[in-house]
């Protein structure tokens, strides 16, 4: 797996494709979170779309749930 730096943060920039096969989803469902505003912040850099990998795990740990009926807001 090629590895993106981020020149600002140093941190580890994620295609599309790596973030849905970490999350085991489709890159659809990425890009309709996207458009509705409800997924992971992402980069634009052109036309390349990439998620810093602090972004996605803050964004993994804001969405831990412990039962059914738990709404989270940690």
């Amino acid at each position: 797996m090629k590895q993106i730096l981020d020149p600002n943060t140093g941190g580890r920039l994620l295609t599309q494709r790596q973030l849905a096969d970490r999350w085991s989803v489709s890159t659809k469902k990425l890009e309709a979170d996207r458009l509705k505003g409800c997924g992971c912040p992402y980069v634009k850099l052109g036309s390349a779309v990439r998620f810093r990998l602090c972004d996605v795990l803050a964004f993994e740990e804001a969405n831990l749930r412990r039962s059914t009926s738990d709404r989270g807001g940690r």
